[in-house]
Order: C-alpha cells, then sequence, then structure tokens
C-alpha cells in the first residue's frame, strides 16, 4: 500500500510542476514525506515522535535557505562587487552555512532519542535520493516543455 501510494504522489509531481510555486512546493512536501515514510519504515511509535522533529528542522533550513541563501545567491550572481561588498557577503554566506550545519547537529542528536543510528543514516539516503528524482522530474519536465516550443 505504501509502495502504491509512493507511485502515485511520484506521478502527481509531474502535474504538480505546472502548477504556481507555493502549490508546487505543498506537493513536493507531500512527495517528500510520503518517501521518507517509505523508506524509514517507522513503526507509529517512531513516527509520532520522529515527524515533529524533522517539521522543525525542515522549518529552520527553509527559513535560512529562503531568508539568507537566496538573498546571497542574489549578489553573488551580480558580479563586481567591492572588497568590503564580497567580504561581508562571504561572512552572511559563512553565518548561514553555520546555522544550517547547526539545523543538522540539532536534528540528528534529536533523532538520536527516538529513531536507531541506522535509521538516521537511511534518512540522509532517502533524502539524498529523493532530491536526485526530484531533480530528474524537473530536467524531464523542462525537457519535454521544450520540445512543444
Amino acid at each position: 500500500m505504501k509502495k502504491l501510494i509512493l507511485i502515485l504522489t511520484l506521478l502527481l509531481s509531474v502535474y504538480g510542476f505546472a502548477q504556481r510555486d507555493g502549490q508546487m512546493k505543498e506537493r513536493i512536501k507531500a512527495q517528500k514525506i510520503a518517501f521518507l515514510t517509505d523508506q524509514l519504515d517507522l513503526s507509529s511509535e517512531e513516527a509520532q515522535k520522529f515527524w515533529p522533529i524533522y517539521n522543525a528542522f525542515e522549518a529552520k533550513a527553509e527559513n535560512v535557505r529562503d531568508k539568507d541563501l537566496r538573498e546571497i545567491k542574489m549578489k553573488m550572481r551580480q558580479g563586481n562587487l567591492s572588497d568590503a561588498e564580497a567580504n561581508l557577503l562571504l561572512d552572511k554566506l559563512t553565518k548561514a552555512e553555520n546555522d544550517m550545519h547547526a539545523a543538522k547537529t540539532t536534528l540528528v542528536n534529536d533523532l538520536k532519542k527516538v529513531i536507531s543510528a541506522e535509521k538516521i543514516i537511511r534518512l540522509k539516503a532517502a533524502e539524498d535520493a529523493f532530491n536526485k528524482k526530484l531533480l530528474e522530474r524537473l530536467r524531464e519536465f523542462r525537457e519535454k516543455r521544450g520540445k512543444r516550443n
């Protein structure tokens, strides 16, 4: 049953890419939850403790990406920075990366209290696999869209 849900969710992802940004984020989030649930095979007790911890991490990581890293990347693309501007940008980048690292460290330490170390490793592998599939689907969607024009 879990595999059927996963397949249906992934098939909907192709349709989801055509939707607006907010809707797309929600669909991707739902697909990620289904994928991680399937890959980790959490018991109901583990799931009750796992998801609040993982969701808190995701919120922190999204905040760092949206608030800090987006601004930094935009300024990096502009080029022609003075040394002072570049140093300030490097400081902001370092802080954002440290914040992300701290969030990941907190995630692992908190998860060690509720699931096994082996499942935490499986979580990292599952996140990587999900991101790879997501990028492949995005690439396929863009190729199909490019062929239509």
